[in-house]
């Protein structure tokens, strides 16, 4: 088959969106009921597209499905291509004065009660026609979300420091953008230590961790390892005002972002202090690489670079 045959004969619309609603679903009747076809219909489309192109799309694995290497091309390049289409239509729609789209954002927890909100509110004055959307997933999730095509946005966060960061691995490809930093904050019960201790992390070492997300947990034990101890931490809990509850009740100490602390009143017996040796995590925008093209997400992108990280009292970098 030619290349032209490809692409006059088997490749369309209705194609990418089947066979990434496939890559999202994992079955074919999670792909129809997503894009609101029957079953029979989206089977029938396969079959006709495995013709066409002489490649099989799918293997069945049980009740499953998998997409070939060939399936994967295609819900790979689906997601710029959609983006392009999206782009085109919004653009005709602000030609003819209609202010319309839509923008899928996703981020991580502690973004939920502080960045989200603002960008919402902002969104929702500035930009009435646009219709936005949330949901909570924590960065790994979030950038296969973007690459699957189910949101538009990302806000995700990496740890500097010396060891491999996976959050450079995941976003490969994609368009990157750090918006700020945030810093790490030591949590102390006062029962047990003074406001005025001088505090490395060696002196910790016999202390119990209450740690957040698992990533946030894995940077603490690398670089308590780096220093040349392995670090208890029995407790974990992305629930801050948690958090902080139990350093106050004296069952470890923890390490709070300021963006968490600023959506958490900080309760009786609890002090934070500065603490170099966890450094700042970065905040990032993440979005396809043509992104910017398309007007809702361009707008929404201006927003959250003008809120920037000076709303929280974030380093915003230059």
């Amino acid at each position: 088959m030619s290349v032209d045959d490809v692409a006059n004969y088997a490749l369309d619309l209705q194609t990418l969106r089947i066979v990434q609603a496939i890559a999202d679903t994992g079955t074919i009747t999670g792909a129809a009921k997503y894009l609101g076809y029957s079953q029979p219909a989206v089977s029938q489309h396969l079959r006709k597209l495995e013709s066409r192109l002489e490649l099989p799309i799918i293997d069945r694995v049980g009740r499953s499905v998998r997409l070939t290497e060939a399936g994967r091309v295609i819900a790979r390049h689906a997601i710029t291509i959609n983006s392009a289409v999206k782009a085109v239509s919004e653009e005709l729609a602000e030609l003819s004065g209609m202010r319309t789209g839509q923008v899928r954002i996703a981020a991580f927890p502690t973004a939920s009660s502080t960045i989200v909100p603002a960008i919402l509110l902002e969104l929702a004055d500035r930009y009435p026609g646009i219709a936005a959307s949330y949901v909570e997933a924590e960065p790994p999730e979030a950038v296969e979300m973007l690459r699957n095509g189910t949101v538009d946005v990302v806000l995700t966060f990496s740890y500097t420091g010396k060891h491999d960061d996976p959050h450079r691995a995941s976003t490969t490809g994609l368009a990157v953008a750090t918006v700020f930093e945030d810093e790490i904050m030591l949590a102390l019960p006062e029962s047990r230590w003074g406001p005025d201790a001088q505090l490395s992390l060696d002196q910790l070492s016999e202390e119990k961790w209450i740690t957040g997300c698992e990533r946030c947990k894995q940077h603490l034990l690398e670089v308590c390892e780096d220093v040349g101890f392995n670090a208890t931490a029995p407790l974990q809990t992305e629930n801050y005002a948690a958090l902080l509850a139990m350093v106050g009740g004296g069952l470890g100490v923890g390490l709070v972002s300021r963006l968490a602390l600023s959506g958490v009143p900080i309760p009786d017996g609890v002090f934070l202090r500065r603490f170099p040796p966890i450094g700042p995590r970065r905040i990032h925008l993440v979005t396809s690489p043509t992104a910017r093209h398309v007007p809702s997400i361009a707008a929404t992108l201006n927003v959250i670079f003008e809120l920037g990280g000076e709303r929280w009292g974030m380093t915003v970098p230059s």
